[in-house]
């Protein structure tokens, strides 16, 4: 098994934007199912040819997808090695989430603390002199 190093923050940075739109997550899940040409990836959605080279470079910027050429065209297909990083990622912090909300349900059920030698010891303001 190959150890995956750890992403920068650069690389963080650039995974979160383009998983940031469903147009790019869902190129995204285009490309895992198959290799697929930028012009058949375009054909699938009702924005420009060109919109779609944007969304592609996003992904191609965060190494997500690569882009190889064949002829006249471009295709695209998801690139795994990423992909299993930016899940490790994530899945580190769903394990930190999971950990402070455990500490957060611990915190809760804890009973309270014995408050009787907390007892209030300021007057009653009701028996003051000169009622």
């Amino acid at each position: 098994m190959v150890a995956q190093r750890e992403l920068s923050e650069a690389e963080v940075d650039r995974v979160f934007h383009a998983l940031a739109t469903s147009t790019r997550r869902d190129i995204l899940r285009r490309t895992i199912e198959r290799e697929q040409s930028v012009s058949t990836l375009a054909s699938e959605y009702e924005m420009s040819f060109a919109a779609v080279q944007k969304h592609v470079a996003v992904l191609e910027a965060a190494d997500l997808i690569v882009k190889r050429a064949e002829g006249r065209e471009r295709l695209v297909r998801a690139n795994p090695e990423m992909i299993a990083r930016a899940s490790a990622l994530l899945a580190r912090y769903e394990e930190l989430w999971r950990s402070r909300i455990a500490r957060l349900d611990d915190l809760l059920a804890e009973k309270p603390a014995d408050r009787t030698s907390n007892t209030d010891t300021t007057e009653d303001p009701r028996t003051e002199e000169g009622d």
